[in-house]
């Protein structure tokens, strides 16, 4: 079999999973790839670190892969800039295929590495970068197109997820469990941009192109995280038979596309609310076709070096589409609909002074912004202590409330910034 060469540059978590996996299966995965898998390159900061496994061709300068005698380079340095930026352009430009893990990368700079990759005649593959071991970006880009896509809802970060479940498993707060999830690995010693709902916004972009033909656009995601979440939130939605889970959004609207990232109460029958732990789901609404659920493990070792070797094979096989569903010239531009105008049914929590004519009052600022309440939880604490407030709403636009919101929050009689959540299907 002709040799298809592979260069990595990145030997953490993931790289490492590629290495290992490449030499455990190297026969098997050659024969599906039918050449001969070859890892010839590799590059990481610290050559000394003891790994476990043999470094062939090692280099310190990870831009040395792009210009070497590699046919495919896997790029699993992460960053939307800087060197992993550098690696793929020049990788791209010098005629090598790349597979990656680099969701931030794609999300800002998707439709121009797509292009690069075109005019080189060369693969550009990122199955990893969107839900780990979840095959989501092959759907997307190839399988679920006899009808189009109308809408992706994806939990698609695990740290959040886990931090999410055991809130509503222990009822302990968000600060308590997020320490947990640092000290098991969920979560980064800095955990801003997972709890912030960055990394799902990054995620999101990305699988947004691939379901609606546009370019990734980054900055037309609404995101919002979840630290401000909190237990009582979390036993409130249970009552009303809900889950509150953090989850990226892209549907059509008309002609727009509507993308945000925010905590949402997700009815508990549903197949979203039930993945639990650090797992991802993803829920696609493919017109006449239906919906189509899917779940796994969206990081870690082993799933996201098995979506990478996939990529990998595809590639030494010949498989070729295009990088976002369609030639790079025929991604669309990407219209965002109006954030103010998404309607939704409304979680809203208030903690409030309790004395006479508090009730009324929001009550008021509710009815005034046109927003009616379908159903009012109000519990009684130690005297003295705020009293919790909680209400649905009939379906209302996020503007309403916000202006209801605002309005309400501006009184003295409440102790602390109202919550509001949406209420997905």
């Amino acid at each position: 079999m002709t040799p298809f060469r592979i260069a990595i540059a990145g030997l953490g978590t993931v790289g490492g999973g590629v290495v290992k996996a490449l030499a455990a299966r190297q026969g098997e995965l050659s024969q599906r790839a039918g050449r001969d898998l070859r890892l010839v390159a590799v590059s990481a900061r610290d050559r000394k670190k003891a790994r476990g496994f043999d470094l062939p061709g090692w280099s310190d300068d990870p831009l040395a892969l792009a210009g070497g005698d590699a046919d495919c380079v896997v790029e699993l340095i992460g960053g939307e800039e800087g060197i992993a930026r550098q690696l793929v352009e020049t990788a791209l430009a010098n005629g090598k295929h790349v597979v990656t893990a680099n969701k931030a990368l794609l999300a800002r700079h998707g439709k121009a590495l797509a292009e690069l990759a075109e005019k080189n005649n060369v693969t550009l593959k990122f199955e990893a970068a969107a839900a780990g071991g979840i095959p989501i970006v092959k759907v997307l880009r190839e399988d679920l197109i006899a009808h189009g896509v109308d809408a992706v809802k994806g939990i698609l970060n695990g740290t959040c997820n886990y931090i999410l479940t055991e809130m509503e498993a222990t009822g302990r707060g968000f600060a308590d469990v997020l320490k947990d999830a640092q000290a098991l690995g969920y979560a980064e010693a800095d955990p801003a941009l997972d709890v912030g709902g960055g990394d799902t916004a990054h995620k999101l972009a990305i699988l947004a192109s691939l379901a609606f033909g546009t370019v990734p656009r980054l900055d037309a995601v609404s995101v919002e995280g979840i630290t401000h979440i909190t237990a009582d939130d979390i036993a409130f939605a249970s009552e009303f038979g809900f889950r509150i889970k953090l989850l990226g959004v892209a549907r059509r609207v008309g002609d727009r596309i509507d993308q945000r990232v925010n905590p949402a109460m997700v009815r508990a029958r549903e197949p979203l609310a039930n993945v639990g732990g650090a797992a991802n789901g993803v829920l696609v609404q493919a017109g006449e076709a239906g919906s189509f659920f899917f779940s796994g493990r969206g990081a870690g070792e082993a799933p996201t070096a098995s979506a990478v070797i996939a990529d990998i094979v595809e590639a030494a096989s010949g498989a070729a589409s295009p990088v976002f569903g369609r030639p790079a010239a025929a991604l669309t531009a990407l219209e965002p609909a109006d954030a103010k105008a998404a309607a939704s049914p409304w979680y809203l929590r208030f903690e409030v002074l309790d004395v006479p004519g508090v009730l009324a009052a929001i009550a008021g600022h509710l009815s005034e912004a046109g927003v009616s309440i379908e159903s009012m939880i109000q519990r009684v604490r130690s005297p003295g202590a705020p009293v919790a407030i909680v209400m649905i709403t009939h379906e209302a636009a996020r503007g309403q409330v916000e202006r209801a919101l605002k309005g309400i929050g501006a009184s003295d009689k409440v102790r602390a910034r109202p919550c509001m959540i949406p209420m997905e299907a």
